[in-house]
């Protein structure tokens, strides 16, 4: 599963746009006070976690966007 499957099951589940924002695929406007993300870090790896009143909190680093998309839509439904 890359970004785009991940968005695409998100939406087949019925998860609300702004529980969630998946880098340059699901990026919401005007940004929610708090929701799930997957982003990639400049090093290469994935992370998956909550944004909170303007903090990024990452729960978890992953190796490949697979294992990322996989965690979050598992967060999720």
């Amino acid at each position: 599963m890359d970004r785009h499957g991940l968005r695409s099951a998100l939406i087949a589940a019925g998860v609300p746009d702004g529980y969630y924002r998946v880098e340059g695929v699901h990026e919401p406007v005007p940004t929610p006070p708090d929701f799930l993300f997957v982003r990639q870090e400049p090093d290469g790896t994935w992370e998956t976690g909550a944004y909170e009143r303007g903090v990024y909190d990452a729960f978890a680093r992953h190796p490949d966007e697979e294992s990322a998309c996989r965690h979050l839509l598992h967060l999720l439904v």
